[in-house]
């Protein structure tokens, strides 16, 4: 019996400086609607996120409130677990770069590289943006120096020794990287990106840090503090790590690296997709198959931020409106890879036109016609032998596999979009059918066509969505007589298989339903916008 394949991705280790935020969250969202589609296709899937706990903006930021370092970590990490566990996030491994694991992994690595050449100890010169634990070029600062992303932070100069990592001599194997696998940086818009930053070549940068505590000491030197980022990367193979396993590099990657997808903020993408990279190079591990930079979130089109007091609390609205309910809004909404704006009002017009109106209201309406006509027995029928110029069928018969198509090319949008579209061809169809008409005329096989017809219809829309949506998949299973559970996609995958279920013209077993219960109920808009 072949072993199932096997699929990893990540999130980024989240920098715990404060709460997590709503676009922590997107991100989340996503890498678990991606990791559930792969367990829904039996695939064994490792599903990494995790927090970035060093640097000199968690050490002033713990300093500020008067606590230690990681007793501030501690506080935070608490916030990022319960967050995911409100957001239906099934993550499998949970990675802190405070562990005592990782910093084994570190001082390996930092060994390998070292001893490849690839680093040295220079003179630093530039300007220090604390916020990005970054130094920048003047053409990256603004008026009197201030960052361009932290438009309130001044950035520090800096004068000092640190060691350097010889990024620069990976200039040509990135080039390389880049042109022999197109697909490595996504999407094109990100690509881009990466191939003019690099035009301009490619700069050693400074991995360590003086007068600095909070982080792992540099193995050659007690003097220097690993850099934040050369720490942090590294958080994704310490992750691999079983509990009881010896912590080296060569353990960590024996199953599930190379990872197969890093799913990351644009802002992020150059640590990512070019200095990554080129350290596992120096390192002579295997890369990871791709890095996809999504967008930004707005608010009522306006870039969130304290000053202008429009940022979103990600729990406030998760309790307010349910997991499904975002779920399903921002992985249909905004493009994967595209900016995108979250409003209130449209965000509920949204959710109850799909979800309530077209989703289960059309499930409660053929429930009740199934009571009426069929007396909620479920009509025994061939949906072989029905043709294929079928409005249904011919929407259906080939929806599993574009989806398969949209879900494994992290296109989520549309794979919403395809679903929804025989949600609504099904609405039509049954008005066009007029199947009260047929039964009064006596044509009960025609009413069992269109009731059956309708019915595998909203249960594929359940199966193809669960990635997305899986408490209101579970309902519409459930409802029509299927046994199983979307939130455990290891058993469910065995049950129900994606080469049947992902495909429209599934044989029932006979069954009676129960009566219809309402899967989603209409959310309510806000009183001011009455």
């Amino acid at each position: 019996m072949n072993s199932p394949a096997r699929f990893s991705i990540t999130t980024p280790l989240y920098y715990v400086n404060g709460l997590p935020h709503i676009g922590s969250a997107y991100t989340t969202m996503a890498a678990d609607a991606i990791a559930r589609f792969h367990r829904l296709r039996g695939e064994e899937v490792l599903l990494i996120t995790g927090t970035d706990e060093h640097g000199q903006k968690i050490q002033r930021t713990a300093e500020e409130a008067g606590v230690e370092p990681q007793t501030h970590c501690d506080q935070i990490i608490g916030s990022f677990k319960d967050l995911w566990d409100k957001y239906n996030i099934q993550y499998d491994r949970f990675s802190r770069t405070t562990a005592s694991n990782h910093a084994k992994i570190v001082e390996e690595f930092f060994s390998k590289v070292w001893d490849k050449g690839d680093i040295y100890l220079d003179q630093q010169q530039g300007w220090y943006c604390v916020a990005c634990e970054e130094f920048k070029e003047e053409k990256d600062l603004i008026e009197d120096h201030h960052c361009a992303i932290h438009t309130n932070k001044k950035a520090e100069w800096r004068d000092e020794q640190n060691y350097f990592f010889r990024l620069s001599k990976y200039q040509d194997q990135l080039e390389a990287l880049y042109e022999s696998n197109p697909d490595f940086i996504q999407p094109a818009s990100r690509r881009n990106e990466v191939l003019n930053f690099i035009k301009q070549g490619l700069k050693d940068f400074s991995i360590s840090r003086v007068n600095l505590d909070w982080g792992f000491p540099v193995p050659i030197d007690a003097d220097h503090t690993i850099y934040v980022w050369f720490d942090a990367l590294l958080g994704y193979v310490t992750a691999l790590l079983e509990e009881n396993d010896e912590v080296t590099l060569e353990q960590a990657i024996t199953k599930f690296w190379p990872i197969n997808l890093h799913l990351i903020g644009k802002d992020i993408l150059r640590f990512h997709a070019v200095y990554w990279p080129a350290m596992l190079m120096s390192g002579d591990l295997p890369l990871p198959g791709r890095v996809f930079g999504h967008g930004f979130l707005t608010k009522d089109g306006l870039k969130m931020g304290k000053s202008l007091g429009n940022t979103i609390d990600p729990f406030e609205l998760v309790d307010k409106y349910g997991s499904d309910a975002l779920r399903y809004y921002f992985l249909k909404e905004v493009e994967l890879g595209k900016d995108g704006d979250f409003n209130e009002i449209r965000f509920i017009n949204t959710v109850n036109a799909d979800l309530a109106n077209d989703l289960g209201n059309l499930l409660n309406r053929k429930l009740g016609m199934l009571k009426k006509y069929c007396k909620s027995v479920v009509p025994q029928q061939n949906l072989g032998d029905i043709a294929d110029d079928h409005p249904l069928k011919a929407l259906g018969k080939d929806l599993g596999d574009r989806v398969n198509t949209y879900y494994t090319e992290l296109h989520l949008s549309k794979a919403c979009t395809d679903v929804l579209a025989l949600i609504q061809a099904c609405n039509k169809y049954i008005d066009d059918s007029a199947p009260w008409k047929l039964f009064k005329q006596g044509e009960q096989a025609q009413v069992e066509e269109v009731l059956f017809s309708v019915m595998e219809s909203v249960r594929l829309a359940g199966y193809l969505l669960s990635p997305i949506i899986p408490n209101l998949s579970n309902e519409i299973y459930r409802q029509l007589g299927f046994e199983g559970d979307f939130n455990d996609l290891p058993t469910l995958a065995k049950k129900y298989p994606f080469t049947s279920h992902s495909q429209w013209g599934l044989t029932w077993s006979e069954r009676t339903l129960s009566k219809a219960k309402p899967i989603f109920a209409r959310l309510e808009l806000p009183e001011e916008a009455d």
